[in-house]
């Protein structure tokens, strides 16, 4: 009997690992003949669709067996149709990848008419690059720091009400008590460059890639001061210059600033739908990451002259997590700060 037992034992022991190492082979050998869709929840000629369509064209390589990847554009709703439909009708398979606006997240916490989705349920495979917006002075501005803001007033380029250009802004004055006037609003973040070129304002709002492709002739001849940048850590290249988060008083204030500048290093990231097989959300992040790896896409990025950031997929679902989960109280205090 005792052989029995143990002769059993051994057979389902040998049973569970062989079925072990199929499921694993089942998640590599998977996608061999299958088309991948990276859907792109925003229109061609943007940063999404440029990322979306730099990954569309080297990830293929990197996913065991294969598979033809395509990028296909589903726009609409500042990309809520898009996130929707992932989480609600598409493939969970591992066939299906998207690209949806950076603020996916901040967007289910502020309960936006429109969302039906859960950010943090998503399987997010890793971020092509971060989107760190700054708020950028002019040399003969009187503000050369973001601390001389609390005692001097600047002025500074806004794109209008609900925008980012006015809510860092009014979060700032209305925390640590700086005294960032608001002017405008201009049509877009060029526009803003402009006017604070031309003297109209001391300052304006934009991304650091912007900045430093299209004004890059202002860094060199230093006429252009970037005195707060909004992400959770400081870019390499701004090593000296704050942080909005760097900037709180307080744990609250903290708290509300990681909350609001998530976005720019959700940046332009991607995930596959609920419900995907651990194992082949592991093989989509392996090969995620590879892929920004790949001399191929690096050539492609330095030749356009990119931002390029990237993170892996554990950092971004963390970042996701933490901002879809922020505590209500700290949405109404920050909405009751943007009101004002």
């Amino acid at each position: 009997m005792k052989r029995v037992l143990l002769s059993l034992a051994g057979a389902a022991a040998l049973a569970l690992g062989s079925a072990q190492a199929a499921h694993a082979q089942g998640a590599d050998s998977f996608f061999k003949g299958k088309t991948v869709t990276i859907y792109i929840g925003f229109s061609a000629g943007g940063t999404y669709d440029l990322f979306g369509r730099l990954v569309q064209r080297h990830l293929g390589k990197h996913i065991p067996g294969n598979p033809t990847v395509i990028a296909q554009s589903m726009p609409g709703a500042g990309s809520f149709i898009l996130a929707n439909w992932m989480y609600r009708v598409a493939p969970k398979d591992g066939t299906a990848i998207g690209i949806a606006t950076q603020t996916i997240a901040i967007e289910e916490a502020l309960k936006t008419q429109g969302v039906q989705y859960k950010a943090a349920e998503f399987n997010w495979l890793g971020r092509a690059t971060s989107n760190v917006e700054i708020t950028v002075g002019w040399y003969k501005a009187k503000v050369q720091k973001v601390a001389d803001a609390i005692n001097d007033e600047m002025t500074i380029a806004t794109t209008g009400a609900g925008s980012p250009s006015e809510g860092y802004h009014k979060l700032l004055n209305g925390t640590i008590g700086t005294k960032f006037k608001l002017v405008g609003p201009y049509p877009g973040s060029t526009d803003g460059l402009l006017a604070m070129e031309r003297g109209e304002t001391d300052a304006a709002f934009t991304s650091w890639n912007t900045l430093n492709t299209a004004k890059h002739a202002w860094i060199e001849e230093k006429k252009a001061n970037v005195l707060v940048q909004y992400s959770l850590e400081r870019l390499n290249e701004l090593k000296d210059v704050p942080t909005m988060v760097d900037l709180a008083k307080t744990p609250e204030d903290k708290q509300m600033f990681a909350f609001y500048t998530s976005g720019g290093d959700i940046g332009r990231a991607f995930f596959a739908p609920p419900g995907v097989a651990a194992d082949r959300v592991a093989v989509l992040r392996k090969a995620f990451e590879d892929t920004l790896k790949d001399p191929e896409l690096l050539a492609e990025v330095e030749k356009a002259n990119l931002d390029f950031h990237p993170a892996n997929g554990e950092v971004v679902q963390k970042i996701i997590k933490d901002t879809a989960g922020v505590p209500d109280s700290v949405v109404k205090r920050m909405q009751d700060i943007l009101a004002k």
